[in-house]
């Protein structure tokens, strides 16, 4: 099946990779958030069997090119040399740099401890890009959520300029370039929870246990995709 039949995407949209950033510290959590285990499943395996069916090629953003992030077959992006502890957004530029000189036209990012990613994230936000909108964002009851949007490659220009200007706020520049919101409502479970803490990581696990959620349940072809040693 042809990459924009299988993810759902406006053909007109060109290339859609994506990106999960984990380069954060992961102070509240107390271990390394990507690799804290939810359901017999490290947190970025959960993120990655979500995104990996939407988009054409997944990056993972880390701190360091280590065999743990490796054995997830993706390619590992670093930040580029003096953007260390800027944020997200440092690694969403390094993302973008490198999305677009592999000749993909957009960037789907999400964080690494977000195991309710949307199955149709990256669906839903490109329609707004073929309604016209120059990107997207995905916003819940709490308004805009920044970390889960669909970026321009060609953004890169105006996500670098925000860092030299010592402003690392995503927010910010999906502001500045006019991204449209698209909401996502609550269905049973915060589809954009961020596990940044044992209790969050607690409370992902009770709503398991209650069956207030289904999320965790791989999307069809995950597991034959990681069989298949699909390195992406």
């Amino acid at each position: 099946m042809a990459e924009r039949e299988r993810t759902g995407v406006p053909a007109e949209l060109g290339r859609i990779a994506g990106v999960i950033l984990a380069g954060g510290q992961s102070s509240r959590m107390g271990a390394e958030k990507a690799f804290v285990v939810l359901a017999g499943r490290p947190l970025i395996g959960h993120v990655l069997d979500r995104l990996r069916p939407q988009v054409g090629k997944v990056y993972v953003n880390a701190r360091e090119d280590a065999e743990r992030f490796r054995a997830l077959g993706c390619p590992i992006i670093l930040e580029a040399e003096g953007r260390g502890g800027a944020g997200p957004l440092a690694g969403l530029s390094a993302a973008l740099r490198t999305a677009r000189a592999d000749g993909f036209d957009w960037l789907a990012s999400a964080p690494c401890d977000a195991p309710f990613l949307p199955l149709d994230l990256v669906a839903r936000l490109s329609a707004r890009i073929a309604e016209g909108a120059p990107a997207a964002v995905a916003a819940s009851s709490r308004g805009p959520e920044p970390i889960f949007a669909l970026w321009p490659t060609g953004a890169v220009k105006q996500v670098e300029a925000a860092l030299d200007a010592g402003r690392a706020s995503p927010r910010s520049v999906l502001a500045a370039i006019g991204a449209a919101e698209t909401l996502f409502e609550d269905a049973g479970c915060d589809p954009f929870a961020n596990l940044n803490a044992p209790a969050d990581l607690a409370a992902a696990e009770a709503a398991l246990a209650a069956g207030k959620t289904r999320a965790i349940k791989p999307p069809p072809g995950a597991a034959r995709a990681r069989k298949s040693g699909d390195r992406q």
